[in-house]
C-alpha cells in the first residue's frame, strides 16, 4: 500500500497536481494517469480483480485497502442526493429542460456535487436522459423532454458541474428505458436509424462533450438484449463508438445473465455481484471462457475513475461543506423560476396586482404540503419545502387575506368512510382471509371490517415468505342518485380486482409499483351494489385502501366558498409522489376529482388560474376552457412554492418552454398505437417503437392536417413580447458548419427572458426525415426596448441523419431550410441553404 501510495504522490507532483480541495478534478486521462492506473492493477491478485465487479452494502464499491482504494458510495441523484438524510431539493429533469439553459444545468449540478461531497457521495447516479416518449412514464419528471439536443445539452450542463466538484456523475438508464410499467421485463423494438437519431443522442453528447465518468444500464432489453448485457450497445456504441473510457455499470438488480453481461462489457455489478459472481468468473477464466484481458479492462476502468477523480487523494466526506445553506437554497430557487411554463394567460389575468387584492383563495391538494419531488429514486427528503400555500403567503404578508382549503378529501378520508353492509347485513365487509395466493378452499380466517383502509404507498419491500390472498365482500348502498367515484389503492407488487355487480370495474395486476385507480358509476338511491375485492399481497400483511364517495361530496363546501368570496382563486392540482413515481406509469387524466374541483372554483370565481404539478402532459379537457391561466411548475424543488408566488404577483417574468410537445388527448400522440405491450413467442412484453423517428413535434410538424398539440414544443408565454428579424444564414464553410445569425428584440414593457429556437428542413433527403428538427437553440435575457444580435453555428452533423446502411451519419446534397423562432410550430424566420455532397 505504501508503495502505491508513494507512485500517485510523484505522479501527482507536477503542476497539475492537488493539493487539497477538488479543484481541477476529474483529471484528463493522460499517460501519466494511465500508468499509475497500470500501477494499483498490478498490485491486485485475481481474487481482488474479481471482487472489485460488485457492490457491497446496497451503494458502495468494494474498498481495496492494500492499494490505497476506499468504499466508493453512491447515490441517487438526478434532482438531489437522497441518502443519508435530509437533503437539498432542486427543480427536478423535465423543469430544467423547460428551462432551456444549460448554464442553469450547470449550476444545480454544481450545488448537487457538493451536496455530494457534504454526505460522503462519490456517485451521483444521474442526470437521467431517456427521450419523453409518452406522458403516462411515470418517470418522465426525470428526464429532460422528447428533443435529444435539448436533453443532451442540459444533460452536459448537469455533468460539468456535478463533476467540477469531483464527484462522478453517472448518465442513465442506457438504453430505451421509456415507460415505467413492467420495466423489468419489456422488450424495446427500435430500428437502427431511430435508435442513433433520439435514444442514444444525449448519451452521446453526456459521453463525448460531458465526460461523463459512469454510465448505468437500463432495467428493459433493447432488439433482445438487456441492456447490461447487449454487446452491441456497450462495446460497439458506447466503447468503441464513442470512445466512452469510464465505469459501465448495471441498475440495481438488472443482470440476468453474468457471463453474458461480462463478455458484453459490463464493468460493475450493483447493488452485488449476484450474477456475475466471483466464482462463475474464476471459472470462466480458468476454463479460456472469459479472458484476464476483459478482467483486467474492467478493473482498470474503477481504478481510472477513482484516480481521475481524485477519490483516493481525499477524504470521502467534506465536513467543511453544509449541508444546508443559503448557497442552494438559491440555487433551488432559480430552478424553479426559471423552469415554469406560463401556458395560458387569457385577459392578463397574471400577474397579480396584491395592491388590489383583498383576498385570495388558495385550493387543492397540491397547495399544502409543498410536492418538491415526484416518487421512486428521485425522491428527496427536504429539510424544508416551501409549499405554494405557504409561498404566497410569504409574499402578500399581511396586506392580502390568504384563504386555504384542499378542496378535496385524501385517500385515506375516503378509505376511513364507514359505508358499507356485509350480506347479513352488518356494517362493513366481510373479510376473509385464505392460507394460499388463490382464494383456494375454505377461509382460514373471518371478520367484519368497518372500513378497508390500510392503504400504505410503499415501493420497494420485502415479499411475504408463505402467500395468502384476501376478499372483501358486501353492499353499498347510495344515499342518493347520481355518479358515485370508487376509489382503490395498494402498493408495490400487490394485485388485486374490484367487482361491482360481478363486473371488474378495477384491475391491477401484479406490477412492480402502483398508483390508486378509481372508476366512476353511475348508481340509483337505495338500489344496493354488489361488492368483492379480491386482494393478493405481496407482503405478509395488508396494505389495501377501498372507499366510495358521492362524486358531489368530493369537494369541500368550504373551497367553494372561499372561492366565491376572494378576488381571485389559485388551484393547485397534479399528482405527487404517490400517484407520479419511478416503478409505475400514471394516468394521463389529472388524478380523481382535481378536474371536477378546477371546474367547481372556475364556476364560482371568473379570476382562477391553475397550477399543475408534474413531470409531463395531462388531459386539460373539460376545464381549460374555463380558466384564463395556466401556470405548469413541474416539481419544483425545495423553493417551488417562492417560485410560483413571484411569478403569479409578477416579481418573475415566467421563461418557461415546453421541452415536449402537449397533446389535447392522448389519442392524438404519434406513440399511441404503439406504446402498450403485446406477448413475443417467447412470453417477453414486446414494445415496438413503431413512430420511428417521427416522436412528438417531429411528427406534428411533418403532418399538420393531423390533430396538433394542445401547446406545441418549444412554447411558453412571458409578461413581455419578442420580435425575431434580420435572419442571415452563412456557408457552409470548408468543414461543413453553417452560422444563423439573426436579432431579437424585447419590445414590451419588462424584463423577461426568451429561448431562440433553430430548426432544420431537408426536402432533398433520400430518405424519410421529419420536417423539421431542432437544432440550435439559445437562451437571452433582455431588458424591456433591448435587441441582440445572436449567432449560432451549426456543425455539418446538425444536417446528417444516421444511415443504416452505413452505419454511420450522412448528408445528402441539396436544399436545406432553417427556421428561427420561439416554438416548433411558430418560426417567423425561414431561409434556404445548399449543401453540398458528403465530404
Amino acid at each position: 500500500m505504501r508503495k502505491a501510495l508513494l507512485s500517485l504522490s510523484l505522479l501527482m507532483s507536477g503542476p497539475a497536481a492537488v493539493v487539497a480541495g477538488t479543484a481541477g478534478y476529474p483529471l484528463p486521462d493522460t499517460p501519466a494517469v494511465e500508468q499509475q492506473v497500470n500501477h494499483l492493477l498490478g498490485e491486485l491478485s485475481l481474487q481482488q480483480k474479481v471482487d472489485l465487479l460488485g457492490g457491497v452494502d446496497g451503494f458502495c464499491t468494494r474498498a481495496m485497502p492494500t492499494i490505497g482504494l476506499p468504499r466508493l458510495c453512491m447515490s441517487d441523484g438526478p434532482v438531489g442526493v437522497r441518502m443519508h438524510g435530509p437533503s437539498n431539493a432542486y427543480a427536478a429533469g423535465m423543469a430544467l429542460a423547460a428551462s432551456w439553459d444549460p448554464s442553469l444545468a450547470r449550476e444545480v449540478g454544481t450545488s448537487i456535487g457538493k451536496d455530494a461531497r457534504a454526505r460522503g457521495i462519490s456517485f451521483v447516479l444521474g442526470p437521467a436522459v431517456n427521450i419523453y416518449r409518452a406522458p403516462l412514464d411515470g418517470r418522465n419528471m426525470e428526464y429532460y423532454g422528447e428533443d435529444p439536443l435539448l436533453a443532451g445539452s442540459i444533460a452536459v450542463g448537469m455533468i460539468k458541474g456535478i463533476q467540477s466538484q469531483g464527484v462522478v456523475a453517472t448518465i442513465k438508464h442506457f438504453v430505451a428505458n421509456n415507460s415505467e410499467y413492467d420495466r423489468r421485463h419489456l422488450d424495446s423494438l427500435v430500428d437502427e436509424r431511430t435508435l442513433h437519431e433520439i435514444y442514444l443522442r444525449a448519451f452521446e453528447m453526456a459521453v463525448k462533450q460531458g465526460h461523463v465518468g459512469a454510465v448505468m444500464s437500463s432495467y428493459n432489453r433493447v432488439n433482445g438484449d438487456y441492456t447490461a448485457e447487449s454487446r452491441y450497445l456497450i462495446h460497439d456504441v458506447l466503447d468503441r463508438g464513442w470512445g466512452f473510457k469510464g465505469l459501465f455499470m448495471s441498475d440495481w438488480g438488472a443482470v440476468h445473465d453474468g457471463i453474458k453481461a461480462f463478455k458484453a462489457g459490463l464493468d460493475l455489478e450493483m447493488p452485488a455481484a449476484d450474477q456475475m459472481t466471483p466464482a462463475k468468473i474464476l471459472q470462466g477464466l480458468q476454463d479460456g471462457t472469459l479472458s484476464q484481458t476483459q478482467l483486467d479492462s474492467k478493473v482498470r476502468r474503477l481504478l481510472r475513475t477513482a484516480v481521475r477523480f481524485g477519490l483516493m487523494d481525499r477524504p470521502r466526506q467534506d465536513y467543511a461543506e453544509p449541508l444546508l445553506g443559503p448557497a442552494a437554497n438559491q440555487v433551488a430557487l432559480r430552478s424553479a423560476l426559471e423552469s415554469a411554463v406560463l401556458l395560458k394567460n387569457a385577459h392578463h389575468t397574471l400577474p397579480f396586482d396584491a395592491a388590489r387584492m383583498k383576498t385570495i383563495a388558495v385550493i387543492g391538494p397540491m397547495a399544502y404540503p409543498g410536492a418538491a419531488s415526484a416518487g421512486g429514486s428521485s425522491h428527496i427528503d427536504t429539510f424544508h419545502t416551501v409549499s405554494i400555500l405557504e409561498g404566497i403567503s410569504q409574499l402578500v404578508g399581511s396586506k392580502v387575506k390568504v384563504l386555504y382549503s384542499p378542496g378535496l378529501p385524501t385517500p385515506d378520508q375516503v378509505f376511513k368512510r364507514p359505508a358499507f353492509v356485509t350480506g347479513d347485513g352488518k356494517p362493513g365487509l366481510l373479510r376473509q382471509t385464505f392460507d394460499n395466493p388463490d382464494f383456494a378452499g375454505l377461509p382460514a380466517a373471518s371478520t367484519v371490517d368497518a372500513t378497508v383502509d390500510h392503504w400504505k404507498p410503499e415501493l420497494w419491500t420485502t415479499p411475504a415468505t408463505l402467500r395468502k390472498s384476501i376478499r372483501w365482500s358486501g353492499r353499498f348502498v347510495p344515499g342518493k342518485s347520481g355518479k358515485y367515484l370508487f376509489l382503490t389503492a395498494a402498493a408495490s407488487q400487490d394485485s388485486y380486482t374490484l367487482y361491482v355487480n360481478g363486473k371488474a370495474e378495477i384491475v391491477q395486476p401484479m406490477r412492480e409499483g402502483q398508483a390508486p385507480h378509481a372508476v366512476t358509476l353511475s348508481l340509483v338511491a337505495g338500489k344496493p351494489v354488489q361488492l368483492r375485492l379480491d386482494y393478493k399481497p405481496d407482503v405478509a400483511y395488508s396494505r389495501m385502501g377501498f372507499g366510495v364517495i358521492a362524486v358531489d361530496d368530493l369537494i369541500a363546501p368550504a373551497a367553494r366558498k372561499m372561492a366565491a368570496m376572494a378576488d381571485a382563486a389559485v388551484v393547485a392540482v397534479g399528482y405527487g409522489p404517490a400517484a407520479e413515481s419511478e416503478a409505475f406509469d400514471r394516468s394521463f387524466e389529472l388524478p380523481w376529482g382535481q378536474a371536477a374541483l378546477i371546474r367547481a372554483v372556475a364556476r364560482a370565481n371568473p379570476h382562477t388560474v391553475v397550477t399543475v404539478t408534474s413531470g409531463g402532459g395531462y388531459a386539460t379537457r373539460g376545464w381549460l376552457d374555463d380558466v384564463p391561466a395556466l401556470l405548469q411548475n413541474w416539481y419544483p424543488g425545495q423553493q417551488g412554492g417562492t417560485a410560483i408566488a413571484d411569478i403569479l404577483f409578477g416579481r418573475h417574468s415566467p421563461e418557461g418552454k415546453l421541452p415536449f410537445s402537449f397533446q389535447r388527448a392522448w389519442k392524438d400522440n404519434p406513440v399511441h398505437d404503439f406504446y402498450y405491450a403485446h406477448a413475443a413467442p417467447d412470453g417477453h412484453p414486446v414494445v415496438r417503437y413503431g413512430e420511428g423517428v417521427l416522436l412528438g413535434y417531429r411528427w406534428y410538424t411533418s403532418h399538420p392536417d393531423k390533430p396538433q398539440p394542445v401547446f406545441p414544443f418549444g412554447f411558453g408565454l412571458s409578461y413581455t413580447q419578442f420580435r425575431f428579424s434580420h435572419l442571415k444564414v452563412s456557408g457552409p464553410s470548408t468543414d461543413g458548419s453553417v452560422e444563423v445569425a439573426f436579432d431579437v428584440a424585447n419590445t414590451g414593457h419588462r424584463a423577461g427572458a426568451e429561448v431562440a429556437q433553430v430548426y432544420v428542413g431537408d426536402p432533398s433527403a433520400q430518405v424519410a426525415r421529419p420536417a423539421r428538427e431542432l437544432k440550435g437553440f439559445r437562451k437571452l435575457r433582455l431588458a424591456p426596448g433591448e435587441s441582440r444580435h445572436v449567432n449560432i453555428v451549426l456543425d455539418r452533423r446538425a444536417f446528417a441523419y444516421y444511415d443504416v446502411c452505413r452505419h454511420g451519419w450522412r448528408v445528402d446534397p441539396g436544399k436545406f431550410v432553417v427556421y428561427v423562432g420561439d416554438a416548433s410550430d411558430s418560426t417567423p424566420l425561414q431561409a434556404d441553404i445548399t449543401m453540398g455532397a458528403q465530404p
